[in-house]
Formats: C-alpha cells, sequence, structure tokens
C-alpha cells in the first residue's frame, strides 16, 4: 500500500485479475495520473501503447480519464497480464464509484474476467500437448 498525499480523499477500490496476474486499484479524484507499484504507469508499462491504452480503457470509455488518479498495486505475471489485470481492476473501481456505470462498462466487455491460464504439463508429453516425435519403425 503506498501512503500519498491524499491518502485522506475518498478511493475507490477493484480487483484485477489475469493469468497470473493479481492487481489492486485505488481511484482517488485527482489529474489522470497512473501510477503502478509506485512508478509512473508509462515507465512501469515500458511505454508501450497498447499496454497503456489497454489499462486507462475503461476511465476512456467513460470519459473519465482526466478526473482521477489511478494508484496501482500489482504483483505476479508479466506485463500483458497485468495490464489486462489493471483494466478489470479499473473498471470493478469505477462500477464501485457509481452504479450506473457498470451497464456501459458491460456492454464494453470489461468487467469480463478473462479466464484463459497457462495448461499444466502432463506425464508422457513434453509440454501441455507437444508430445514427443512418433518413430514408426
Amino acid at each position: 500500500m503506498q501512503a500519498t498525499d491524499q491518502s485522506n480523499a475518498v478511493a475507490y477500490r477493484g480487483t484485477g485479475r489475469r493469468k497470473s496476474s493479481i492487481v489492486r486499484v485505488r481511484l482517488v479524484p485527482g489529474s489522470g495520473v497512473m501510477t503502478i507499484n509506485g512508478k509512473p504507469g508509462d515507465l512501469y508499462l515500458q511505454f508501450n501503447p497498447s499496454y497503456i491504452a489497454n489499462a486507462k480503457a475503461p476511465l476512456e470509455s467513460l470519459g473519465l480519464e482526466n478526473d482521477y488518479d489511478v494508484l496501482v498495486n500489482a504483483r505476479g505475471g508479466g506485463l500483458t497480464g497485468q495490464a489486462d489485470a489493471i483494466k478489470l481492476g479499473v473498471a470493478r473501481a469505477l462500477c464501485e464509484l457509481d452504479p450506473e456505470n457498470r451497464k456501459p462498462l458491460k456492454l464494453e466487455g470489461y468487467l469480463t474476467r478473462d479466464p484463459r491460464a497457462k495448461e499444466r504439463k502432463k506425464y508422457g508429453l513434453r509440454k501441455a500437448r507437444k508430445a514427443p516425435q512418433y518413430s514408426k519403425r
């Protein structure tokens, strides 16, 4: 948890998960700054435009990208999973902010958790589904 000068302000919380990433999101009234694990969001997401756009998509769909600061605590997984988890966490926090936001976010698909995860390796196989080379003779 990160202490900020806005710690006494109202914060809306949301949790997002994707693959093995788990993200806790806090929306605080502010100027639209995204902070992930104490770093600026652009820097943390390596200035990748698709990751940044993905993480901010729920705010932009409601036109609130400059009204709230996004404080994120992310752990596990890689940047793709974390960016998608941030998207879900922000969407859930926006639903907590105003229940009227739920319908447009649901229509855009921001409130649906992506269930895809890495499939486990099975014995007798090299990977989850890759079998050793077959030799007829």
